[in-house]
């Protein structure tokens, strides 16, 4: 009798274990549940687009579609200047043009020409690279796809290819006048500039326009300026770096500092607002919009209008009316903001001058592109 209700027994462990084993490998063959991490062009999902490739909620290959994406350097979208300006032009051509819109974050450099063949691939008609480094990416593509548009920002055409618009502008302008307000603000008599790599042409532009712009007002002036020295994959990425050059810079006097770099520039000019009664300026857009941690010491920035310079490129591939070459975008200081009462009128009139001089010619920012 107990050999007959061990027997039963088992038998009832036996078809248990068989039953968890089913819904074990039932369980194996179910799709994992989305983590919400973003996944690589390398390693897509089985039988899943990359989360990389573009969206398709309409047929971009159509002629009723207009669509445009947008790929990034290795900065991210949302870095508060570079790219996210270039993101939000292209923003402006869904809500004003009626656009389908989409962008690729790149990862790695090597990664460029693959991001904008996604977009080709899939019938877009304008995309927009962002940066020096995808120069030479885009203009590969743009021979292999001849019928789409291509817009380089900060990528000069040294000779003009038929579907190619170079998005370009005058750093050093734009910094002779920061460099121009932060002699006639500071107190100390040193001012710095922490900056990004100088392999990258529009940096050193803003640099040298900065520091001939300081001397202008005072000749005597005490410049520190500083280039990340890691590579392209880190000069734009690192405000731990951008932070740490910046105090070390205000321990040796600086009263303005100059943050010129993606994400490593804001680490400087978050750093800057960290200490009263210094001011910051920042770059690209205005930063007062995108970095609100600066508020303390950001008096304005340094902009090359990307925004509107991209938008109106787009409208101008969807009119028909695309140039091809280069084509300057416009730069300025931003606004002065909460610190408005606090900048002089005999400062906001000098500055006045001599935009007024770098538009007409009658003042050079010294800058030598090829020197």
């Amino acid at each position: 009798m107990l050999f007959k209700r061990l027997s039963i027994l088992v038998a009832i462990l036996l078809l248990f274990s068989l039953v968890l084993a089913a819904c074990g490998s039932n369980a194996g063959n179910e799709p994992a549940a989305n983590s919400g991490e973003e996944m690589t062009a390398e390693e897509p999902a089985a039988e899943e687009p990359a989360a990389e490739e573009p969206a398709a909620e309409s047929d971009c290959s159509s002629a009723d579609v207009f669509c445009v994406g947008l790929v990034t350097d290795v900065g991210e979208i949302d870095d508060k200047s570079f790219n996210q300006s270039a993101w939000e032009g292209v923003q402006m051509a869904a809500t004003e043009l009626g656009a389908q819109v989409d962008y690729i974050e790149t990862k790695d450099a090597k990664d460029y020409a693959t991001n904008i063949g996604l977009f080709a691939e899939n019938g877009y008609d304008v995309i927009v690279t962002v940066g020096f480094a995808l120069g030479e990416a885009t203009l590969e593509a743009a021979g292999n796809y001849p019928d789409i548009k291509f817009i380089g920002v900060d990528q000069f055409q040294g000779e003009a290819a038929p579907n190619v618009a170079g998005l370009i502008f005058n750093e050093d302008k734009a910094g002779f006048l920061a460099g121009s307000l932060a002699a006639m603000l500071s107190e100390s008599g040193t001012i710095a500039a922490v900056l990004g790599t100088d392999l990258v042409p529009p940096v050193v532009a803003f640099k040298e326009g900065y520091e001939n712009g300081a001397r202008y007002i005072n000749p005597d002036i005490n410049l520190i300026s500083t280039y990340h020295p890691g590579g392209m994959d880190v000069a734009f990425t690192d405000p731990e770096w951008g932070a740490s050059t910046a105090a070390q810079a205000i321990t040796q006097g600086a009263d303005v500092v100059f943050g010129a770099g993606g994400k490593t520039g804001n680490g400087a000019l978050i750093e800057v607002a960290s200490n009263e009664g210094l001011y910051c300026i920042g770059v690209d857009s205005d930063q007062w919009e995108t970095v609100p941690e600066a508020h303390p010491c950001l008096v304005s920035s340094a902009m090359k209008l990307i925004t509107p310079g991209v938008f109106d490129l787009v409208k101008a591939a969807q009119d028909g009316s695309f140039p091809t070459g280069n084509y300057f975008g416009s730069v300025g200081l931003a606004d002065f903001h909460d610190f408005d009462g606090q900048v002089p009128q005999d400062v906001k009139d000098k500055l006045a001058e001599i935009d007024a001089g770098l538009q007409d010619g009658s003042i050079e920012t010294g800058y030598n592109p090829g020197g």
